[in-house]
């Protein structure tokens, strides 16, 4: 098959510049989605990132009702087997109980995709029903393209690795806790996770009954990242809380460099810190930003980590126990199967199936009490500086951070997840927006994501700093290397 341009002419556009030659007529959605299909069979062998390809969407892109005259004109976009649905496709949720699974309706945010310009062309891998941090059970072991013995993370695992290795400029993505931006971090991809109120779950959940969960993207530029917040942000119709608009469309607002910004630098985190490596290199992007002309020191908000992390943890066990719940229900199941289900997700099950009114009450108060020291921290300052993991990416096979792990104990398997993805969290908790750009290296030469959260509805500005940041080293992100499974190097 010929393609309509080279690799290394494909991964010089994003997605912004690709669709303003599909308007100028010098390439069409089509042989956009062709070019994308041949960069997942260059490249899906070694990662194991994409689940399926649509090959009829491949093949006609206004198959499903994809707008052509939208921002992205026609630009192949992956979707997580997990959250929206997209009616007559399978989602199967990383779940050998869930193979089958064919949704019967478009979710919201779908429809915004497809009227954004978006052709979604298929499904990228996540670990069973997203809730650890890697996917490795019995059906994808999925790699990272800068060295295939380590981890993705997740639990936007699969799109993270098509991002990174030129696939596609920018795919869907989750973050219930990091799941965005923890493996944009480690794969070396930008990653925002957008403050509560931006983009809508419906119509199966809503911001009220899905809590910490949120949707978004992993791009390679600030612009894309930009434009899709911009066109597919909005509530659907019964929303339980207004969803607002920013004063100016981010892809406006990303022309101009932020003020001066008050940076605050953190790493000791409650009981976690970060290796002293991971640590240096903070410091090495504080000393970087003060260059920039922004005012940084070490500071974080005066909350109780200790306190906020147990009512995460407590907020995951009982949400995640409905969710298996609902399935098994629907599945006129009266326990999750041992032989279907990973056992972390039975001792989830388990522990939060019967969880109380009481219990949920006091999960609240600690959100409100951290959200509340987290506003009153933005009041000073104007971002909050970290690493997007303390430790370094874990090698595959690492099973300790899995949900096939046999620790007795969910709690404690918890314990040990955070004390990796310590920063990432909170976020989450507070409705507050977040974003991981790959500025940073680890101990091991693998990609380390620099993560900046501010205050509520601040997300204009955290682009507007990753905007900052791209026009200041040139858009080189990860000094201008890139992995070694890539589509410029076939499937190296």
């Amino acid at each position: 098959m010929t393609l309509a341009m080279s690799w290394d002419e494909w991964t010089a556009h994003d997605g912004t510049a690709l669709a303003a030659r599909v308007r100028a007529g010098e390439l069409t959605p089509a042989e956009l989605a062709a070019q994308a299909a041949a960069g997942i069979a260059l490249t899906n062998g070694p990662t194991s990132a994409v689940v399926e390809v649509f090959d009829d969407v491949v093949a006609d892109p206004l198959k499903d009702g994809m707008n052509p005259d939208g921002v992205f004109a026609g630009l192949p976009y992956l979707m997580k087997d997990l959250g929206p649905t997209l009616k007559g496709r399978l989602q199967e949720m990383g779940s050998q109980l869930m193979q089958g699974n064919r949704a019967s309706a478009d979710s919201f945010l779908a429809g915004k995709l497809r009227q954004a310009g978006l052709n979604i062309i298929g499904r990228t891998t996540t670990p069973e029903f997203g809730v650890c941090s890697s996917v490795e059970n019995a059906l994808f072991v999925t790699r990272n393209p800068w060295d295939l013995d380590y981890t993705t993370c997740g639990s936007s695992a699969g799109s993270a690795a098509m991002v990174a290795a030129g696939v596609v400029p920018i795919a869907h993505a989750t973050d219930g806790g990091g799941s965005i931006r923890i493996p944009a971090g480690v794969n070396g991809a930008i990653g925002l996770k957008c403050s509560r109120g931006v983009f809508s779950i419906a119509p199966n959940l809503s911001d009220l009954s899905g809590l910490v969960s949120t949707q978004g993207a992993i791009s390679r530029t600030v612009r894309d990242m930009a434009s899709f917040v911009d066109h597919c942000r909005g509530g659907a119709p019964g929303e339980f809380m207004p969803y607002w608009s920013a004063p100016e469309p981010y892809a406006d607002l990303i022309q101009r460099d932020p003020g001066r910004l008050r940076i605050a630098l953190v790493h000791q985190w409650g009981d976690f810190a970060a290796t002293p490596h991971i640590a240096a290199e903070l410091e090495r992007m504080g000393r970087f930003l003060e260059g920039l002309g922004h005012e940084v020191a070490w500071a974080q908000p005066a909350v109780d980590i200790r306190a906020a992390f147990q009512a995460q943890t407590f907020c995951y066990i009982s949400n995640f126990a409905q969710t298996i719940e609902t399935l098994l229900r629907t599945l006129s199941l009266d326990r999750p199967p041992a032989d279907k289900i990973e056992p972390i997700n039975i001792k989830i099950w388990e522990a939060g199936r019967d969880a109380s009114f009481a219990q949920r009450f006091a999960m609240q108060a600690a959100f409100n009490s951290t959200a509340r020291g987290f506003g009153a921290f933005f009041e000073d300052w104007d971002i909050l500086l970290s690493p997007v993991t303390a430790l370094p990416t874990p090698r595959v096979g690492t099973t300790e951070y899995l949900t096939t792990s046999d620790n007795p104990s969910v709690h404690d398997w918890f314990e040990n997840l955070w004390r990796n993805f310590a920063y990432t969290p909170i976020a989450n908790l507070c409705g507050i927006p977040g974003i991981s750009l790959p500025l940073a290296w680890n101990e091991h030469g693998l990609p380390l994501g620099m993560h900046a959260q501010t205050r509520q509805a601040g997300d204009g500005l955290l682009l507007q700093l990753a905007a900052q940041i791209e026009r200041a080293i040139g858009g080189r992100w990860n000094d201008g290397r890139r992995p070694g499974v890539h589509v410029t190097a076939g499937s190296a």
